[in-house]
């Protein structure tokens, strides 16, 4: 027997009651506006990461300039260079009209587009940031979940004691330590960003575990894990989802300290060598790139929230 739901969805959108065609047209319209203010975001990240970057100290300076095989016509070369780049509306409407065509101009501090360094670097930082990610929500979601479980004092103080730890350890500090140790850059930025997914996780279910009607489960006698999987995790879960969007870009800040420390020569390393040498176009095209995969961390995450969400039939 077919349902309505089926019914409705291979009719014709004149054959659709009100309702349903007054639905899909909020749902479409509010996907297209949040689509927009995502391509606003990332145009205005853009744009303030050139103004920043124009208006700090020392821009004007070149480290090139102070080789003394150049001469003087090489030096004045130099500067010509990045002329264009003082009038910061000029040069980022012309960065824009550039992307459109697939032309994301050409790094000054490496002389080499930036399209092929973003090509060559983002396979390291996705291994990286994505694995360091992983074994971060392992070892927090674990130690958070464990802890509501068992909700033993000793073993509260032990995951809040090893999580306050590492929070407090600068993340350079992390990372040296992982070169002294020779372990892989992606244990230190798991040890980075696990304090955070700890305490928030830890937070968010103890308020959960709180509410009066999980006092109520405990005394008709049901179990721990049964409270935790039907009258916990409903509650906490979809917070727990935008905290993993949140995660996506705190593992990407991560991981600029640990590949500049480690030497790898991913997306980080290069933020890094771009902010060192005021490269413009590198670091326009660096936030752009962090700003969108922030973006797209936090729809998706609001995507599958609304996903799991119950609806009405």
């Amino acid at each position: 027997m077919v349902s309505e739901k089926a019914l409705l969805s291979k009719l014709s959108p004149e054959d659709m009651p009100a309702t349903e065609v007054s639905q899909r047209k909020t749902l479409l319209w509010k996907i297209a506006r949040h689509l927009g203010a995502m391509a606003a975001l990332v145009l205005l990240g853009g744009l303030l990461s050139a103004t920043l970057v124009r208006l700090a100290p020392g821009f004007d300076s070149d480290e090139r300039e102070l080789d003394p095989r150049l001469n003087a016509e090489s030096v004045q070369a130099l500067r010509q260079s990045r002329a264009g780049e003082h009038k910061i509306f000029s040069f980022y409407a012309g960065y824009l009209r550039g992307a459109l065509h697939g032309d994301l101009g050409v790094s000054h501090a490496l002389g080499q587009p930036v399209q092929a360094l973003l090509s060559e670097r983002w396979p390291v930082t996705l291994r990286v940031a994505g694995v360091g990610l992983l074994l971060a929500w392992l070892l927090g979601a674990t130690l958070a979940f464990t802890a509501c479980l068992w909700q033993r004092p000793i073993y509260e103080i032990f995951g809040t004691t090893v999580s306050g730890v590492f929070l407090c350890i600068p993340a350079a500090a992390l990372a040296l330590l992982s070169v002294i140790l020779n372990k892989p850059g992606y244990l230190a930025v798991a040890l980075i960003v696990f304090p955070k997914i700890y305490r928030y996780s830890r937070n968010m279910l103890a308020k959960a575990y709180a509410l009066p009607h999980i006092t109520a489960a405990r005394a008709r006698g049901l179990g721990e894990v049964r409270i935790l999987a039907w009258h916990v995790l409903p509650i906490a879960g979809p917070q727990m989802i935008a905290l993993a969007g949140i995660t996506v870009s705190v593992a990407l800040g991560a991981s600029i300290p640990v590949e500049a420390l480690c030497g790898l020569p991913g997306i980080g390393q290069l933020a890094w060598q771009a902010a060192l040498s005021r490269d413009l176009p590198l670091l326009v095209n660096l936030t752009v790139l962090v700003t969108l995969v922030t973006l797209l961390a936090n729809s998706g995450a609001d995507v599958m929230n609304y996903v799991l969400r119950p609806h009405d039939a």
